[in-house]
């Protein structure tokens, strides 16, 4: 059997190899930094990277969900709830709209990331009552999407709780419900001690080489904070829960707690026409839901996004929950 060294590799592409090795597969790494891989069985070759990219997935698929505009677009036509919103392509743009959003809850986001990146979401803006705070909430927001995209979609807030239905082939194969960075006070360190405190636990790192995404203390954080009062000197009470952000993606330092078995079939069914409207074989399908108890209607959930290179290790290693082992899935629907 083959014997590779890991290091430096990403947790799914390590995942992925060690699956393959076992199945009798050669591998090859190409490029370690690009995670980009060679799997060989027979006459059958197959190249792979960052575990989910594959010739499974035409060209313009991936470029479907990369720009979240077109997916909700596509997904709308097929019937599937999205959130209602806009793109604008600079501030002064959306400052011409802000009058619509005061008094509700929404996301701004860049148009065409992964992982959370540049995601904020604003609580309850009161635009018409205390201007100055909006208004610097707003921008603030809009900067930071900016960032990472030249056009940036404003979202209604869909309330409920967030999960990740991974898909692979016709079927999910597993569900997370994904927490968003927090600690729980102590009644003796602060903010910024708990947090190095937890980072310290070895199932987090950075870069996905670990199972978890370390917790970072910067503007989206403090900000948060802020929203409660509260800095990151001061001391949370002992048995206290106290979120760090408001959107709940591991790459921002999340848990995760396995749901796959919890989630009703007819959920899953939503998660799978997603991914088919779309033409994917591979993808990660973000649907909030309100209550997991009750069948799927026209209120309750929303897909509010679709992720073309869905991370396989959070379904493997969850913060609670089982080993889901889906990159054995990614092999069968391979055909190694």
């Amino acid at each position: 059997m083959q014997e590779h060294d890991y290091d430096g590799l990403e947790l799914s592409t390590a995942m992925l190899i060690k699956a393959a090795e076992k199945r009798g597969i050669v591998v090859d790494i190409l490029d370690r930094d690009d995670n980009f891989i060679r799997l060989k069985k027979y006459s059958k070759t197959e190249y792979v990277k960052q575990a989910t990219k594959t010739s499974l997935d035409p060209y313009i698929v991936p470029l479907i969900m990369e720009n979240k505009e077109v997916t909700k677009l596509i997904l709308r036509e097929n019937g599937i709830n999205v959130p209602m919103g806009i793109k604008i392509k600079s501030i002064e743009e959306a400052f011409e709209y802000c009058h619509q959003f005061d008094g509700r809850s929404i996301v701004v986001k860049p148009n065409s990331t992964n992982f959370g990146l540049g995601v904020v979401i604003l609580k309850e803006m009161q635009c018409e009552t205390n201007y100055r705070i909006c208004e610097t909430n707003f921008r603030n927001a809009l900067e930071t999407a900016f960032k990472h995209d030249d056009a940036v979609l404003i979202e209604d807030f869909i309330s409920g709780k967030e999960y990740r239905f991974l898909i692979i082939g016709d079927e999910v194969v597993a569900i997370l419900h994904r927490i968003p960075a927090n600690v729980v006070g102590d009644g003796i360190h602060s903010f910024e001690e708990l947090v190095a405190e937890k980072n310290k636990n070895p199932l987090r790192g950075t870069g996905y080489v670990k199972p978890l995404e370390k917790i970072k203390l910067e503007y989206p954080e403090i900000d948060f904070l802020k929203l409660q009062k509260k800095t990151i000197d001061d001391i949370p009470r002992k048995g206290e829960t106290v979120f760090l952000r408001e959107n709940s993606n591991i790459s921002t330092g999340g848990d995760s707690i396995d749901f796959t078995d919890d989630i009703m079939d007819a959920y899953k069914a939503i998660a799978v026409r997603a991914a088919k409207a779309v033409g994917a074989k591979i993808c990660g399908a973000d649907m909030i839901i309100q209550d997991i108890s009750r069948k799927p209607d026209a209120q309750n959930h929303s897909i509010i996004e679709l992720n073309f290179n869905p991370a396989l290790h959070i379904h493997n290693y969850p913060y609670v929950g089982k080993n889901r082992h889906v990159e054995e899935k990614v092999l069968d629907l391979l055909g190694m």
